[in-house]
C-alpha cells in the first residue's frame, strides 16, 4: 500500500505545498494545523511518516516529536524555522529520524522521506529476533523480557537496535552507524546516537557502567555481544 504521510504545520501555505508535492510524489498525505486534531487522526489510523513543525499553536512541537517516538512507529521528521545547532541535537535526542531547516526544497523532503522509508526495511531478517531472554517485536515496536513483561521503543531506537541484532559480535564504527541510518555526520548525529543507545540499555535492564550487551569500544565504535535468533 502506498506509504501515508501526515503533515503538522500551521502554515497554510507550507501544509498546502507538501501535501501538492508528495501527492504527486506517489505518497497519501493528510494534513493539520493543530496538534490536537492530528493526534486525535493518530488514535484512527497510524501513519508512515510523520512531518512535525516546532512552532505549533496548541502545543510544543518538541513534546509531539517525543510522545510520537514513544506511542508510535512512525518515520519522524522535523520541519522547522529553527536552525540553531542545540534545536536539531535536542530534536534527535527526543526521537526525530530527521531533520530539514526551513525554507526547503520540497524534492529535498520527498527524498528525505523516500531514504528513511527504504532504510529499516531494507532487511530480510524478519520482524522478531530473540536475544539473551529478549524478544524485539519490530512490528509493534516492543521488547518482551522473559516474564512477558513489554516496554516500547521508538522507530528512532528500533533502527538502532536491528542494526545491532543483524550485526552481532561484530564492531559497528560510527561511520558505518551514519550510513545505515542517514542522517547528515557531526555532532548533532553522534549525540542522538549517544542517546538512543543509552534508551536501549536502559530497557534492556542493562548496568550503565558495565553494559553486558551493548559495549562501547573507545574510539572505535559499539559492538552487540549476544545471540540472536530472527524469526
Amino acid at each position: 500500500m502506498t506509504a501515508l504521510v501526515t503533515i503538522l504545520d500551521d502554515e497554510p501555505a507550507i501544509r498546502a505545498l507538501l501535501s501538492e508535492t508528495l501527492t504527486e510524489a506517489g505518497f497519501r498525505c493528510q494534513a493539520f494545523a493543530r496538534a490536537t486534531e492530528f493526534e486525535a487522526a493518530l488514535r484512527r489510523t497510524t501513519p508512515d511518516v510523520c512531518l512535525v513543525d516546532l512552532g505549533l499553536p496548541d502545543r510544543d512541537g518538541l513534546s509531539v516529536v517525543h510522545r510520537l517516538a514513544l506511542e508510535q512507529g512512525a518515520t519522524i521528521i522535523i520541519i522547522s524555522g529553527r536552525a540553531q545547532v542545540q534545536d536539531r541535537v535536542t530534536g534527535l535526542e527526543l526521537g526525530a529520524d530527521d531533520y530539514i531547516i526551513k525554507p526547503f526544497d520540497p524534492a529535498e523532503v520527498v527524498a528525505r522521506i523516500r531514504a528513511r522509508l527504504r532504510g529499516p526495511r531494507r532487511s530480510a531478517t524478519g520482524n522478531t529476533a530473540r536475544f539473551e531472554g529478549w524478544t524485539a517485536h519490530f512490528d509493534r515496536y516492543a521488547l518482551e523480557a522473559d516474564d512477558g513483561t513489554e516496554t516500547p521503543f521508538s522507530h528512532a531506537e528500533g533502527e538502532v537496535l536491528r542494526l545491532f541484532l543483524e550485526s552481532p559480535k561484530r564492531l559497528i564504527s560510527r561511520a558505518q552507524m551514519q550510513e545505515s541510518l542517514g542522517g547528515a555526520a557531526g555532532e548533532s548525529f553522534d549525540r542522538a546516537m549517544d542517546v538512543r543507545i543509552s534508551r536501549l540499555r536502559t530497557k534492556l535492564r542493562e548496568d550503565p557502567r558495565n553494559p553486558r550487551l551493548i559495549k562501547t569500544i573507545y574510539g572505535a565504535g559499539y559492538i552487540f555481544l549476544g545471540e540472536v535468533v530472527w524469526e
